[in-house]
C-alpha cells in the first residue's frame, strides 16, 4: 500500500504543455512500477503510460511522441510531461503504483491517486 497525490493539472490551450506530478508516500517508491491513466467525461478509464521500477517505459499509441513519463526516486515523485496537447487529451489524470513483484507491464495497479483535471481548449 502506498499513498499517491497528483498535482499539476489545469487549463491549457491546444498545442501547449503541462507537467503532472505524483507524490508517493513511504520509503519503497523505488521498488514500485508506476503508471498514468486518464478518464474523459462519459468515457472509460484508459491507459496513458507506464514506467517500471528499473526505468523501462511504454506508452499508449495516442500519446507516443508527445508525452514522457519519468520518475525521480530521490523525491518519491512520478512525472508526466505532456507536450503538443490536444482537446482530446482533456480528462482527469490518475497515477497508479504496483509492487515490483508484479510482472511489467503491469495490468492491475493496486494503489491509485485521487486524480488531477487537465483541460485543453481549442
Amino acid at each position: 500500500q502506498v499513498q499517491l497525490s497528483e498535482s499539476g493539472g489545469g487549463l491549457v490551450q491546444a498545442g501547449g504543455s503541462l507537467r503532472l506530478s505524483c507524490a508517493a508516500s513511504g520509503r519503497t517508491f523505488s521498488t514500485y512500477h508506476m503508471g498514468w491513466f486518464r478518464q474523459a467525461p462519459g468515457k472509460e478509464r484508459e491507459f496513458v503510460a507506464t514506467i517500471s521500477w528499473t526505468g523501462s517505459t511504454y506508452y499508449a499509441d495516442s500519446v507516443k511522441g508527445r508525452f514522457t513519463i519519468s520518475r525521480d526516486n530521490a523525491k518519491n515523485t512520478l512525472y508526466l510531461q505532456m507536450n503538443s496537447l490536444k482537446p482530446e487529451d482533456t480528462a482527469v489524470y490518475y497515477c497508479a503504483a504496483e509492487t515490483y513483484r508484479s510482472s511489467w507491464p503491469v495490468t492491475d495497479f493496486g494503489s491509485w491517486g485521487q486524480g488531477t483535471q487537465v483541460t485543453v481548449s481549442s
